[in-house]
């Protein structure tokens, strides 16, 4: 192998690494300048603002009197407030000794605030990790806008013709009022589009009623979701064998299928054996094999259930014309969209602790790099999409009643509120190392999942 063919293998490392440090530091930054703006702003003073861990790289003190510092490892990141021995916010005992004698300094460290200004510093990272997720959520909401009611044909996808040889004949713009006379309801109704789409009859060629330019006409159109490949998900079967947004799947071992339901079943009656795909891209057709994977997919009742399958998502056989979604609405949709990250993300860690689903659902560094890098090829949204996850997924995992944690010292602040006083510090300094030892083994198990699964 000599050094040229080397380089499509080289770009593609350094485009996934500088996707992952790119999703790394965002949702690092985000997270510890709300540790540290909170803070500033509850009196407590911030000696050094890090990005990575390990020896500096460069900084510089600002007017505060905070240093600002890049270092080696960008693998986190972290706030030291004055009292703190280390970036863990243990207690630094001869500084807070020292700060005793001058009541005001004492009210600048970390461990001599009032309980309301540490609780609010510490909870102020994984909530502006909340934040930064609903706000992304809600720009995407925003630049993509909501489905025009009643539905409307933006752009045509490019489909093989039917088998039938009828021609479509749906048009840009056409408001479509029924298909296979079933009324097309609001696509904004989740549930009534679901029953909708159930309803109508798997067939490769429809019948739209459409109105056009005023006039309310019948028109050929194909299956409304068709074996189209809209999205392709990272680390997947799929994404193994370079399928493409836009490829169409024909055939499955042979037999033709023209509906996405046709290609989930004939996934799921494999029961994980390789599979033959035919498929059509950009008008000519190739072939391609791969192996469906076991996946855990959440279900509505909160449950887990184990599927086989690819790895693509489908969609409609047209593009439907959108309207604009107004800050308001987009913001609310946006914080709606973390509630379910976070509901999913807590039911996914009680199926897995509870042993209902596997263990390799658990991503470490490796595959979050992998993913980062698969994500960001897909475009700018697709990227920021993935920030807003890994964000409010890292906020929920910091709010864990883990000590060396953000959820772990609440849990010390409720304790000395109920108590009137923190817990003493040997007990406190034998919590923090089980905490961090914790954190490392989490680290190394997601790691070998990384390897392994």
């Amino acid at each position: 192998m000599d050094a040229v063919s080397l380089l499509p293998q080289i770009s593609g490392f350094a485009f996934t690494l500088a996707s992952f440090l790119a999703v790394i530091s965002i949702i690092v930054v985000v997270h510890e300048y709300g540790h540290y703006i909170v803070g500033r702003w509850s009196g407590i003073h911030a000696e050094v603002f890090s990005f990575g861990f390990g020896p500096v790289v460069c900084s510089r003190v600002d007017r505060h009197g905070t240093r600002w510092q890049i270092a080696l490892l960008p693998l986190g990141g972290y706030v030291k407030f004055l009292g703190d021995s280390n970036a863990a916010s243990g207690k630094d005992a001869d500084v807070i000794e020292t700060a005793r004698v001058d009541p005001v300094e004492l009210r600048r460290t970390m461990h001599g605030a009032p309980l309301w200004a540490r609780s609010a510093t510490v909870a102020a990272g994984p909530i502006f990790n909340f934040v930064l997720s609903a706000l992304i959520f809600a720009v995407l909401i925003m630049s993509s806008g909501s489905a025009r009611d009643p539905l409307t044909v933006d752009g045509l996808l490019e489909l093989p013709v039917s088998q039938s040889g009828i021609e479509y004949g749906l048009q840009e713009g056409d408001e479509i009022l029924a298909i296979s006379n079933v009324d097309v309801p609001s696509i904004s109704d989740g549930e009534a589009w679901g029953e909708f789409g159930a309803s109508l009859p798997v067939e490769e060629v429809l019948t739209y009623r459409v109105r056009r330019e005023g006039q309310i006409q019948d028109v050929a159109g194909p299956i409304l979701s068709p074996t189209v490949v809209r999205f392709v998900a990272p680390r997947s079967a799929a994404s193994d064998i370079g399928l493409k947004p836009g490829d169409v799947i024909t055939a499955v071992d042979g037999v033709a299928i023209f509906a996405f339901s046709q290609l989930r079943e004939a996934v799921e009656a494999g029961n994980g054996q390789p599979l033959a795909l035919s498929i059509w891209r950009d008008g000519a057709p190739i072939e391609k094999t791969l192996t469906p994977r076991r996946t855990d997919e959440p279900q509505q009742d909160g449950g887990f259930a184990a599927k086989w399958r690819i790895g693509i998502g489908g969609g409609m056989a047209f593009d439907p014309a959108t309207e604009s979604v107004g800050v308001a609405a987009a913001l609310t949709q946006g914080v709606a969209q973390v509630g379910t990250v976070l509901q999913m993300s807590l039911s996914g860690v009680g199926h897995m602790i509870a042993g209902d689903i596997s263990t390799c659902n658990l991503s470490g560094p490796i595959g979050i790099a992998e993913t980062s890098g698969a994500v960001a090829s897909q475009g700018l949204d697709s990227f920021f999409r993935l920030v807003a996850l890994i964000s409010a997924g890292i906020g929920l995992l910091n709010l864990f009643p883990i000590p060396a944690l953000d959820g772990g010292h609440l849990v010390f602040y409720a304790y000395e509120a109920v108590a009137g006083r923190p817990p003493r510090d040997n007990i406190m300094n034998v919590l923090m190392a089980l905490g961090i030892a914790l954190v490392v083994s989490l680290m190394i198990f997601s790691l070998g999942n990384d390897l392994f699964c």
